[in-house]
């Protein structure tokens, strides 16, 4: 522990005399120094001397530190093998090459392909059924899930300290701190689902494996349904994560959207979307929702989908929230218990599945009376020649073809804040930006505005105004904040004129070119008018064409004239 010191220069302290013993007094040079000369020399063998005795203190001392970390060792090396047993301490001391009792990256990395074979081989493997066939020809491999939990300080109820949420509602978040699954193994023919319908099918046209069907999903259930056919494969892959996986989630959009990246003449690259959701608790605890902005992946496989070559899903961790949670709790209204839902938002660091190298011939052993199979050696030792593509598209324009696909709305562009004022410069036109708390193009948007995307934003003729009068952009407020805290003094000015008129979850502002806000609406307004219209869609679309329309009529005398920017 470091203590402070006290302030000023100090000097330093000698140590005291051992007690019982006078202090002896200084000794008097027998040759007094001639005055005005320097004191004569010391000797080449008193240097020697004094060499050779600081040489063996600091040998004795060397000695003494390597003898105390051997007997450190020592000590950690008892420990290891207690708690490891022999088997366990056997695999440790085989990666720790220098014997210093860790592992560091270097060490685990030289073996870790060796470590993964033999964990694919000797923990990888399925029970036969006796009564079914046999069929060595069907490949499989394995796929590990990875995960690091929500961080519950970036709930927005975290700042309080979660006041008035029960612990017990958080029970089933807290304890979720690892998959369900780490390593199962999959046969390559149940990814057949993610092959094309048809066989001329372009590149990042869109097709649903899952599809998205309007209908009310209740938020009051615990567990799943049985899957469908399609469905299955998707709920094996995602229940690696928690057992209780809802494929189809209660509020759109939902399902499962694919599109082609890469064609060769034995293989394509498939991108894919999944919108999924998880029940954390279960009776006699309120239901507690876990929805992640999305599942999206990639996955190479050949085109009868006996072989896999990679595969790869993930929730996308680039932004500063990705996760929608909400949940019941026991309320009262008018005197009277009511269940009532509430809800937040926060930040998921890993999320991920992977394959652990393309699928390959098995083989069939048995242990007792049972029959196993499992992954062969051979087939982890092939060599794959790499695939020569005839055609593809990149990575962003297939995200981007998924996303059209689940949100309409995105048909009109949505740029980046700073973009879109740049560019509402150059074409005099007003910003029509959205500031909200999660993100608009997927599910950890919650609300109000999941009412604005789904039931406004998609309108055709909503499409066509936007895209004809406005530059339009979509912002977390964290974004704004970031934005406001760095040195750019217009960026800065810029967000916090927006930030000024954010009063809501969502609100909608239509700005000058210079970041000027002359109109707002909240989107709870138009989420209130459309609950009012008993789910008519006309009312809110209308409202929110009056103002647009409100906002390019306060603005045209401004927008006529030459406007300073901040660009």
């Amino acid at each position: 522990m470091d203590l402070a010191e006290s302030p000023g220069p100090s000097a330093p302290r000698l140590p005291p005399p051992p007690p019982g013993r006078p202090p002896r007094p200084p000794r008097r040079s027998r040759r007094p120094l001639r005055r005005g000369l320097p004191g004569r020399p010391r000797r080449p063998q008193d240097l020697a001397l004094l060499a050779a005795v600081l040489g063996a203190l600091l040998a004795v001392a060397t000695r003494s530190f390597v003898g105390f970390r051997e007997f450190q060792a020592e000590a950690l090396r008892e420990a290891a093998q207690k708690f490891l047993g022999e088997d366990g301490f056997s695999l440790f001391s085989s990666l720790d090459r220098d014997r210093d009792m860790y592992i560091n990256p270097e060490e685990f990395k030289r073996d870790a392909k060796r470590l993964i074979a033999a964990t694919s081989i000797s923990i990888l493997e399925e029970e036969v059924s006796q009564n079914s066939p046999l069929d060595l020809s069907e490949e499989k491999f394995s796929i590990m899930a990875r995960f690091q939990p929500l961080l519950p300080k970036t709930m927005y109820k975290s700042k309080d300290g979660f006041l008035h949420v029960s612990h017990l509602t958080l029970s089933g978040l807290r304890n979720w701190t690892v998959p369900d699954v780490v390593l199962h193994l999959f046969s390559a023919q149940k990814f057949f689902i993610f092959l094309p319908p048809k066989e001329d099918l372009k590149l990042g046209e869109p097709w649903w494996i899952i599809p998205n069907e309007v209908k009310h999903l209740p938020s009051t259930r615990f567990y799943p349904p049985r899957s469908k056919r399609k469905e299955d494969l998707i709920f094996k892959l995602l229940s690696m994560f928690h057992p209780r996986l809802f494929v189809k989630t209660r509020f759109g959009p939902r399902g499962t959207v694919a599109c082609l990246m890469a064609i060769s003449d034995l293989y394509y690259t498939v991108a894919f979307r999944i919108h999924a959701e998880f029940q954390l608790n279960e009776p006699p605890l309120f239901p507690f929702w876990f929805s992640p902005g999305q599942f999206t992946g990639h996955i190479i496989l050949s085109k009868d989908s006996s072989h896999v070559r990679d595969f790869k899903l993930f929730v996308p961790n680039h932004k500063p929230l990705n996760v929608e949670m909400d949940w019941l709790y026991q309320g009262e209204e008018n005197g009277n218990p009511k269940t009532k839902m509430n809800m937040d938002i926060g930040y998921l660091p890993q999320m991920e599945l992977e394959s652990w190298g393309p699928s390959g011939s098995t083989e069939i052993h048995k242990k007792g009376k049972i029959t196993y199979r499992r992954p062969s050696e051979q087939s982890s030792q092939f060599v794959f020649e790499d695939i020569v593509w005839q055609k593809e598209i990149s990575w962003e324009k297939a995200v981007q073809r998924l996303k059209v696909a689940m949100y309409p709305f995105l048909k009109v562009t949505y740029l980046p804040l700073i973009k879109a004022f740049e560019r509402a410069r150059i074409e005099k036109k007003l910003v029509h930006s959205i500031v909200l708390w999660g993100s608009l193009d997927d599910q950890s948007c919650f609300g109000p505005g999941k009412c604005l995307r789904d039931k406004v934003l998609g309108n055709p003729f909503i499409l066509m105004l936007l895209r004809k009068n406005f530059i339009s952009s979509w912002s977390q407020v964290h974004e704004l904040i970031e934005i406001q805290n760095q040195d750019n003094k217009s960026h800065k000015k810029l967000a916090e004129l927006l930030l000024e008129k954010y009063s809501d979850h969502v609100m909608i502002l239509l700005c000058l070119p210079n970041g000027t806000v002359v109109h707002h609406i909240s989107a709870n307004e138009l989420c209130q008018v459309s609950k009012e219209s008993s789910g008519k869609q006309l009312n809110s679309v209308t409202m929110y064409e009056q103002f647009l329309q409100k906002g390019l009529s306060q603005a045209q005398p401004f927008l006529q004239r030459k406007l300073g920017g901040f660009f």
